[in-house]
């Protein structure tokens, strides 16, 4: 569509191509909401999820901007030899990298030839950039870096975003796996977990996703074969006047769907007298941050929860027929071995074992550019060098039977997965290994299981980062 210059003048559409490299199996809110955007500001654009794709290179050839969507470490990490592509092969591209891991790594882009850097709210920071642009200014950023304003959002547009089917699937004992969708109905956080990704972005501020673009935005992914809701939200009880209304509303139009939600330790505490209306509305899964067993490290990550807490509320979501996914970050500086054991009988102990995806006993803590970690000086104590190429920081453990235990573990999870291996034969390859590790000679402690395995509901793409 041709657009009016400031001189009168008659433009063509710019030209936008808009790359998500990773987004943890889901088809991208990131893509479809700003396409939403940019298409009613009459911009030509076209969506590339290299997850599921490969890159358009006609559509790459002639585009006017390139805008990579880096909402997280692993997909930052994979746009950036796309960007030094598309800067030497295309450089007539101007290029934009938009999302919570573009503004904490803003010198290191720059210096890779990112001419816009965007976080936050980005979509009106979008449609600015590319009206700045159709006005031939292409050199000096004037979009705010991180945007918190209020946005009126749109619904999503997912024309050219890859089928569903495609993505991350719901298995839950049925036989058949389920077609998911996913939303976002918030954006930010409420808390200031020193080790999170949002905050350094967000700074304890969230925004609500209107109800009616949410509840549309649903709809259009059931009428393309939705049978499962992911809602994307960091926190979904940061707004709880704001997330049960809108579980009720979509149970009401739509009883047979399922979801699942995000939420965090000490939410669940405060709002248990709204854990039957998840139950009742529908929800197979809810995914929480527990990150460590050991109060010492929870409290150094200023996660607002303790180890009993967690045990509570393992308690709370089994009598309300809830099931709990753990995820953790079982490999900090801090933690020792006796307590990485400490935690793998906690799990067996709570039957936990067959909710968690083996990946989460194999995370080590990423400390990347911005992070609240630096304000310790228990952490800039061990920092090393700032790597850009792995966008953290380099620390290695004291004792260095931890460093290798990490990389022992992460292999024998991979070699479960790619053999099919249950949750159960992971955990118990991952059981004698840990307990191989100590210095003390005598047998490896007998591994029972409190129950008989369970068909617990699981999405198939590992919730890690």
């Amino acid at each position: 569509m041709p657009t009016p210059s400031r001189d009168g003048a008659t433009r063509s559409a710019l030209k936008v191509l808009l790359v998500s490299t990773y987004d943890l199996g889901h088809q991208p809110f990131g893509l479809a909401s700003p396409a939403a955007w940019l298409r009613q500001a009459g911009m030509a654009v076209r969506c590339a999820d290299l997850a599921v794709e490969d890159l358009p290179e006609g559509a790459l050839a002639t585009a006017d901007l390139v805008a990579f969507f880096v909402p997280m470490h692993t997909a930052t990490r994979l746009a950036v030899p796309l960007i030094s592509r598309v800067k030497k092969r295309h450089p007539q591209a101007h290029i934009c990298c938009y999302g919570l891991y573009a503004p904490p790594n803003a010198d290191y882009l720059r210096r890779l030839g990112v001419g816009t850097i965007l976080g936050g709210e980005f979509e009106a920071g979008l449609v600015r950039l590319c009206k700045r642009l159709q006005q031939g200014d292409p050199q000096r950023q004037v979009e705010p870096l991180i945007s918190l304003e209020r946005q009126d959002f749109l619904v999503p547009d997912r024309q050219d975003l890859p089928d569903l089917s495609q993505y991350a699937q719901l298995q839950n004992g049925t036989g058949s796996p389920v077609t998911v969708g996913y939303v976002e109905a918030s954006r930010g956080c409420k808390h200031h977990c020193r080790h999170c990704p949002v905050v350094p972005v967000y700074g304890g501020k969230f925004r609500i996703v209107q109800q009616a673009v949410v509840l549309e935005d649903i709809r259009q992914q059931v009428a393309a074969g939705a049978r499962h809701i992911t809602f994307g939200d960091p926190d979904f009880f940061n707004g709880i006047g704001h997330a049960i209304p809108l579980v009720e509303a979509v149970h009401r139009a739509y009883p047979g769907l399922t979801y699942d939600v995000t939420i965090k330790v000490e939410h669940l505490l405060k709002q248990v007298k709204h854990l039957p209306a998840l139950r009742q509305t529908g929800c197979a899964l809810i995914t929480s941050a527990v990150e460590s067993m050991d109060d010492r490290v929870l409290a150094l990550l200023n996660k607002g929860h303790t180890r009993e807490d967690f045990i509570q509320v393992v308690q709370l979501c089994r009598d309300e027929g809830l099931v709990l996914n753990p995820t953790f970050v079982p490999f900090t500086p801090w933690t020792r071995l006796e307590d990485y054991l400490d935690l793998l009988g906690l799990l067996r102990d709570l039957d936990l074992v067959d909710q968690m995806a083996p990946i989460q006993l194999a995370i080590r803590l990423l400390i990347p550019e911005g992070s609240s970690l630096l304000d310790l000086p228990q952490v800039r104590a061990l920092m090393g060098r700032f790597e850009p190429e792995r966008l953290g920081y380099v620390w290695a453990h004291p004792d260095p039977r931890m460093d290798q235990l990490c990389h022992e573990i992460t292999a024998r999870v991979r070699k479960g997965e790619s053999e099919g291996a249950s949750r159960r034969a992971i955990f118990s390859a991952i059981w004698a290994g840990a307990h191989q590790t100590l210095d003390e000679a005598g047998p490896i402690p007998k591994l029972s299981f409190v129950r008989p395995s369970a068909t617990i509901p699981f999405l198939t793409e590992p919730w890690y980062c």
